[in-house]
């Protein structure tokens, strides 16, 4: 980590293009406080603009984007369907975009409420930086961050920008979402799969829209891949996402078969930014 610092430092004054990468850690489930997600999330920045998104779910769609190849989506890697959106901060307009796709309908929302922040006088070494606490109210939830001034990008993941350095690590009050730091490296450009053609509106129709959201096969379904002999069914949802069953578990549930995959495919109950 000391040798990444030092080269994230020396390259400032060429404005390179950054990759924050960090674990994030979420119970989807309020009425399963034990249950728990893993997931990987970019930051990337050019020092202008942000893009904060899934790492797995950017490697399916830029390997798809080249050959087109539907059979190789199927078997890629799998990402939580919670995770599906892009965010971009544009640093000199404060302003904070929201991107998603219900269905087949890309959506945006713009959101420039950024967290005010308390920073207090309480440090600690986090990766082999040195980090300072900082809490916030924000968007329902309480927050404490720790962020390093010796990286000097002001931002940090999901919404959360702001402080004067870069968030390492953060989570809320009930330890329901946490984000670590794990790993800095240089990139080429700073630059997301962001969707044209999106429908702008408010975030609390946003939020109305997903939890009103209910799972229905002849509406959400794009495609679907069984492989008998291997026990596995592949299905690709109107919205991009892919998921895996098992096929000889799904035909034991028989008649209520379409309430197993719904089950599977059903968003939190548990977001990040409470109503």
């Amino acid at each position: 980590m000391y040798r990444i610092l030092f080269l994230f430092m020396a390259s400032l004054i060429s404005a390179q293009s950054y990759r924050f990468v960090y674990e994030y850690k979420m119970k989807p489930d309020t009425g399963k406080k034990d249950s728990l997600v893993t997931d990987y999330m970019n930051l990337d920045t050019d020092g202008t603009k942000s893009y904060f998104y899934n790492a797995v779910k950017y490697e399916r769609d830029s390997a798809y984007s080249v050959d087109k190849s539907y059979p190789a989506l199927l078997k890629g890697k799998h990402y939580d369907r919670n995770l599906s959106y892009v965010i971009e901060k544009d640093y000199a307009k404060k302003t904070i975009s929201f991107y998603d796709k219900f269905k087949n309908v890309s959506l945006v929302t713009a959101d420039n409420e950024a967290p005010k922040w308390t920073i207090e006088n309480e440090f600690k070494t986090i990766n082999a930086m040195k980090c300072q606490k900082a809490v916030s109210e924000y968007k329902g939830r309480k927050w404490e961050a720790w962020f390093s001034k010796e990286v000097p990008v002001n931002d940090g993941p999901y919404k959360f920008t702001g402080l004067p350095g870069l968030v390492v690590m953060i989570k809320d009050s009930e330890n329901d979402h946490v984000f670590d730091l794990i790993q800095i490296k240089k990139i080429k450009t700073a630059a997301a799969f962001i969707p044209k053609n999106n429908k702008q509106m408010t975030n609390a129709e946003y939020r109305k829209i997903m939890n009103n959201y209910r799972f229905s096969p002849v509406e959400d379904i794009a495609g679907m891949s069984i492989d008998s002999k291997a026990g596995k069914m592949e299905m690709q949802l109107k919205d991009g996402y892919v998921a895996q069953f098992d096929y000889n578990e799904l035909k034991k549930s028989g008649a209520k078969m379409d309430d197993v995959i719904a089950h599977h495919l059903r968003l939190t109950n548990n977001p990040i930014e409470k109503e």
